[in-house]
């Protein structure tokens, strides 16, 4: 087998595509379709578990995994694992990853999230909720953000939220489900302050709100057991009724979520900023 060539062609040749959970699930799924069209891929996530969720995170293994098959597409990846609840470590991560690849990022995806909480009825899940899927979310922008101003270069950042992060559905009064929907409707908020102040710098903000998607995080024996499990395909699945979609779909793809995130990144959405774009399959609208 030959040693892969690196693309010279493609919407994002010539890029730098920083990813937080990237080990796995969508993260993966964008860090490959991005590399597949010329990026070069900082892949971060946390590698460890966290105590107050119900299933395993992804772990350092997962994370050769997403760099190894970026390397197969003939582009070159850092992988570090980082917690991104830590802003220090996050922003000596992005030091690290860019001294290595002699570049800043182009485009960021600030994707890393948890669902799912053992207990879900307490401060501690709340707080963890806000803490990676908001906070997370914040410290990454910070420490990429700078970069792309200095370079000059404009660029594109994306955020996962939810489609819980538009509506009042999901929220039961307990710790960890109330602290998903909170943390997802930020993450909107944030995106709109952060398009706001990085618009002069030609460097475009959105986010994406998919609806359930079949990854790790739905597709796991705590949920399986909290909801019924069965024989239904995947992407049949309707693990619960207040995240039941209007289409003939119980779950979308990782893959639909990066072909609206690979769009909002690259040239073809350069006059799109400040929007949340919903990957839903019609469940907002019921």
């Amino acid at each position: 087998m030959g040693i892969p060539q690196p693309r010279t062609t493609g919407r994002f040749h010539g890029r730098t595509a920083l990813i937080t959970g990237a080990a796995r699930g969508q993260g993966r799924s964008h860090a490959l379709a991005l590399a597949d069209e010329g990026a070069d891929v900082i892949a971060l996530d946390i590698c460890h578990d966290i105590a107050t969720v119900a299933y395993d995170l992804a772990t350092h293994a997962d994370l050769t995994e997403t760099t190894d098959r970026v390397h197969e597409l003939g582009r070159r990846a850092v992988g570090i694992s980082v917690d991104v609840r830590d802003a220090d470590a996050l922003a000596a991560a992005v030091d690290r990853a860019c001294a290595d690849l002699d570049a800043a990022p182009d485009v960021v995806l600030a994707n890393a999230g948890i669902g799912l909480m053992k207990g879900a009825d307490g401060p501690a899940e709340f707080r963890d909720q806000l803490d990676v899927n908001l906070t997370g979310v914040w410290n990454t922008v910070q420490a990429t953000a700078p970069r792309m101003i200095e370079q000059r270069r404009g660029g594109a950042i994306v955020l996962t939220s939810s489609a819980f992060g538009l509506t009042g559905r999901g929220g039961d009064g307990q710790g960890g489900s109330d602290g998903y929907v909170a943390s997802k409707h930020g993450v909107v908020g944030l995106m709109r302050t952060f398009a706001t102040w990085l618009a002069p710098h030609g460097i475009r903000v959105n986010c994406v709100n998919p609806s359930g998607v079949a990854t790790r995080m739905v597709l796991n024996p705590a949920v399986e057991a909290l909801f019924g499990g069965g024989d239904t395909p995947p992407e049949q699945a309707k693990p619960a009724d207040d995240v039941a979609n209007l289409l003939d779909v119980g779950l979308v793809q990782p893959e639909d979520v990066t072909a609206a995130v690979t769009f909002l990144a690259s040239g073809e959405a350069r006059y799109i900023t400040g929007v949340a774009l919903p990957v839903d399959a019609g469940m907002l609208v019921r």
